[in-house]
């Protein structure tokens, strides 16, 4: 099972989060160019090599029309990582709703709708955080740091990181918050901030030597959407190591390190989003179907029912794992008629599955193998049956036997 373990002995926060994932990538450069493409309102991201305590890592950094925003951080004190959140409730031009967040991130940034449907779900768990320790309704929420352009970017490129590499399985460590206190627009606060600690409920965290807030509100609500399950790290296969870098200098190395590999735990917890419709097209349907597996879903299927007033209906049911489960409620009232949504979570049990490209007298074809629970189980991949089939002239089963008897 692929797996992705972030170590967070150092706090975590959105820029060292994004610089930790993308040297996971094979070719980070090019994912880089990618986020540039995106044009966000004039954002820029570069990444920096940084050593500390003789480890080797990244830090990113965001310029927003050829400079680096400035840090008004209320959160401020002389041992804090580069952290961006600072919120405040007046009317100035620089504050921005969840609404006007949602409009830059959904109708002008050109993303694929499970990206977007994260995005907004983190600043969901902010904006809820704020509203209950102010007293403030989420609507009424303005966001001054965490909701300028380079924050929006931050949290952007981790989405946009996670879709990329789409584990099975997140882990994360218990999270070092920090200890002490930090001075705000509020007063002095205990650390975590109580922002931080609302998100942080009903996860592992603790505090430390260290003086000073090491995780910070957007670091949090990242990590609590994505990450399946607090704990030590499993035993994994690991097949790529990231440092993502802070700014400041401690005695610990001051980073986020993500670890990707192979697990060997079969068994996930998924949900299963179902709906009965007898007012859509099948050819509607078929489009719905096509666009929830774009968002991420692991598997949709219709069944045929029948509904109200003896009328035929359809019962669509969509199979998704808990972080992407927002993408997918969105995506079902976008695209299907239906007025309700029912959840329920599941447990299943899956092999273990391997892609290989083989060399064959047809060319190369990728060999599918899944194995576990004392069996093995193996296929040709059928789009390259089917490709060399159309350029061949031959059937699926004459290309198969060429192939078998060639190896």
């Amino acid at each position: 099972m692929k797996t992705l373990y972030f170590d967070l002995g150092m706090g975590a926060a959105g820029d060292m989060l994004t610089a930790a994932l993308l040297e996971l990538l094979p070719e980070p450069d090019a994912f880089l160019k990618k986020l540039n493409s995106l044009q966000i309102h004039g954002v820029i991201f570069e990444k920096v090599s940084s050593e500390k305590c003789g480890i080797r890592g990244t830090h990113m950094t965001v310029k927003v029309n050829g400079q680096e925003e400035e840090r008004i951080d209320h959160h401020h004190h002389e041992h804090e990582h580069d952290h961006k959140h600072h919120y405040d409730y007046s009317h100035s031009h620089s504050h921005r709703s969840l609404h006007d967040i949602e409009h830059i991130v959904c109708d002008h940034m050109k993303l694929p709708e499970k990206v977007k449907a994260d995005v907004m779900a983190v600043y969901k768990l902010i904006a809820e955080a704020e509203s209950a320790v102010h007293g403030v309704p989420v609507t009424e929420i303005h966001f001054h740091e965490v909701g300028t352009m380079d924050a929006i970017a931050d949290i952007t490129a981790v989405c946009m990181l996670m879709n990329e590499l789409s584990p099975d399985v997140v882990i994360a460590s218990p999270i070092h918050v920090g200890s002490g206190h930090v001075h705000c627009s509020h007063g002095i606060l205990p650390v975590p901030a109580p922002a931080t600690a609302y998100i942080l409920k009903d996860v592992p965290i603790y505090g430390g030597s260290i003086p000073g807030e090491l995780c910070t509100p957007t670091g949090a609500a990242i990590l609590k959407h994505f990450v399946t399950k607090f704990g030590d790290m499993p035993v994994m296969t690991v097949s790529a190591v990231g440092y993502g870098m802070g700014k400041k200098d401690f005695e610990t190395v001051n980073c986020v390190r993500a670890m990707l590999g192979e697990t060997q735990d079969s068994g996930d917890e998924i949900i299963e989003l179902s709906c009965n419709m007898d007012d859509m097209t099948g050819e509607k349907t078929g489009f719905a179907m096509e666009r929830l597996f774009e968002a991420g879903a692991l598997d949709v299927y219709t069944l045929p029912i029948g509904m109200k007033k003896n009328r035929p209906g359809i019962l669509l049911r969509v199979m998704c794992r808990e972080s992407d489960k927002e993408a997918m409620i969105r995506a079902i009232f976008k695209h299907t008629t239906t007025i309700g949504i029912r959840e329920q979570k599941m447990q299943r049990y899956i092999l273990q599955r391997e892609i290989e490209a083989i060399e064959t007298p047809l060319g190369t074809i990728r060999k599918k193998s899944s194995y576990g629970y004392g069996v093995e189980h193996s296929k040709w991949e059928y789009e390259d049956l089917r490709k060399i089939a159309f350029e061949t002239g031959l059937s699926i089963d004459e290309v198969e036997k060429e192939i078998e008897n060639g190896n």
